[in-house]
Parts: structure tokens; sequence; C-alpha cells
């Protein structure tokens, strides 16, 4: 499915309410000039090509549905300190200060977004009157 020249995957007989990778799914879709695109069999969600944020689900049968996402310097570390059992250091990126962020259970859905936002404004491109950052 196509929408507004970004790319949707969707499960046949999700609801997009109840599930959270749909939920994720518009989180992400939601900021301007992103797309998504399926890379190492998982979707992903860039902004002008640019990377931010990769969904986790069950990882090489790692025990949780998350997204990992870019942070400034600092941010992984104070948040895996803070509650290590919603938040992670993913395998491959945590080593460049990437977080992963649990999505199963019940997450705070507003702070999900604010994290998602974060790191799309962490990669995003500078634009005429956004600056990066």
């Amino acid at each position: 499915m196509q929408r507004g020249g970004r790319h949707l995957v969707r499960k046949a007989g999700t609801k997009a309410a109840a599930d959270p990778i749909d939920r994720l799914r518009a989180i992400c879709l939601a900021l301007p000039d992103t797309s998504e695109k399926l890379a190492w069999g998982e979707p992903t969600w860039r902004v002008r090509g640019r990377l931010f944020a990769q969904l986790d689900n069950h990882h090489h049968g790692a025990d949780h549905l998350a997204v990992w996402l870019p942070a400034p310097l600092g941010e992984q570390e104070a948040l895996v300190k803070a509650d290590p059992a919603r938040f992670f250091r993913p395998p491959y990126v945590g080593i460049r200060g990437w977080v992963g962020v649990r999505i199963d259970g019940r997450p705070s859905w507003k702070q999900v977004a604010a994290l998602v936002e974060q790191a799309y404004r962490h990669v995003a491109p500078a634009t005429k009157g956004r600056a990066r950052g």
C-alpha cells in the first residue's frame, strides 16, 4: 500500500489502534518527508533517505518488540540506567549511541513519540526555516 508517496507495509487483519507496530508506523510516518522501507527483514523509517527508526521484532530471538533510534550523546546511557526494563543498547548500532525502546507491554506512547521525533530531528537534513538538532 502506498499513501502520499510513503510506502506502508501492513499485515492482514491487524488493528491500527491495538497493534504496536501500526502505532509506531503512524508516529514515524506523521513526520515530514518520511518513508518506510523494508531492510534487514524489518520495517525501517527514513527522512529523505536517512534512517531514523528501525523495528526490532524479536530480532535474533530477543524476547521483545522494540524500536531502535539514534540518540544524542549520553541519551542512551541515561535512558538505560533510568529504566533498563524499557530501554537497552541494541546490537550493531548501540555502539554508535542508538537506543532500543521496547514497545511491547504497556509503553508510554507519548514518550515513544517524543523519542522518535528526537531521532528524526537528530538525522533530518537541515531545511530552510528548520535547523537540525
